[in-house]
């Protein structure tokens, strides 16, 4: 997988002064820790990143973040949001080597569900976990997991050995646990 490149600059100094000065010149204060190195601050630009967090697969995509002409290969973690107008005001980005293992909550959609003859029969789907987790190297990692719904009939369980795991992902479970069921809508 291809990693996405961010742009940053380093940060000297921590604190909540300091922050509020980035936020103020329109950045998000942010920290890349992890793969036992020390944690390295760092600001991004508050578009970028916002532009990043409105598309699918956040969690997943990895990123490269050049900061001042060092590189660091990541993951985002975390982004901490205000409470009142919902931007970002601090992210977490995990930092990976390309042998690391890494155990990640992957996207659970569902394709055909207009056509599923259970639902056209009146029956509604029933989610009960939009992610799966899995343990996965970085070359690995899936942006999502679509389920087809073609054949999906009311009372029918979607488990998640029904899941076309790639190559290289395994569950963290050995439960075969129920993503979602077609049931019937409590008007029948």
């Amino acid at each position: 997988m291809k990693a996405t490149q961010l742009n940053a600059t380093k940060r000297e100094k921590a604190g909540k002064g300091a922050s509020r000065a980035n936020r103020r010149a329109g950045l998000v204060p942010a920290v890349i820790y992890g793969d036992k190195k020390a944690p390295v601050m760092i600001a991004l630009e508050e578009k970028v990143l916002v532009a990043e967090m409105n598309k699918k697969g956040l969690w997943t995509r990895q990123y490269e973040i050049i900061a001042d002409g060092e590189s660091f290969h990541v993951l985002c973690q975390d982004i901490q949001k205000h409470p009142v107008s919902d931007r970002p005001i601090h992210a977490d980005f995990l930092r990976i080597s390309k042998n690391a293992v890494l155990t990640l909550d992957i996207p659970v959609s569902f394709a055909n569900e207009a056509s599923a003859p259970g639902i056209k029969k009146g029956g509604i789907l029933n989610i009960v976990h939009r992610t799966v987790e899995v343990k996965c190297t970085p070359d690995n990692i899936p942006e999502s997991f679509v389920i087809d719904l073609a054949t999906a009939e009311i009372g029918d369980s979607i488990v998640a050995s029904s899941i076309q795991l790639p190559k290289g992902v395994e569950l963290t479970t050995t439960e075969d646990f129920t993503i979602a069921t077609i049931v019937t809508s409590a008007q029948d």
